[in-house]
């Protein structure tokens, strides 16, 4: 697994590989439960074994993303619904720094879902 997950990351092409390792290493250091996996063919996050956000690239802008799973308890003004339900996305412009401040909110807002018991584990 660790094998797919390492490959889905060295086969982007600059600037989105920086990007996403960088992400890739915000989201892990957020919480020791932080676990990460490959599901649907891009990285997982999990909290416990619950998921609770994936890195992507969208295809049209080719630009990566967060998915929080749970955005739909999230309020943030960057994070948008589109015609998702349940989830949200964050994107991630890889040409410029990344806003390490407004991730690291959204993450820990997603977080804190499953630690309050909001999202049951």
């Amino acid at each position: 697994m660790t094998q797919d997950i390492d490959s889905f990351y060295l086969n982007k092409t600059e600037p989105n590989k920086s990007c996403l390792l960088a992400l890739r290493s915000i989201i892990l250091r957020q919480d020791e439960k932080v676990r990460e996996t490959m599901k649907w063919g891009m990285p997982c996050f999990c909290y416990k074994k619950k998921m609770f956000c994936y890195l992507w690239v969208d295809k049209k802008t080719t630009e990566p993303y967060l998915l929080m799973v749970e955005g739909k308890h999230l309020h943030h003004p960057e994070l948008e619904k589109g015609k998702r339900a349940r989830m949200k996305i964050f994107r991630i412009a890889p040409n410029k720094d990344l806003p390490l401040r407004k991730i690291e909110q959204i993450l820990n807002d997603a977080l804190d879902l499953y630690r309050k018991g909001i999202i049951r584990l």
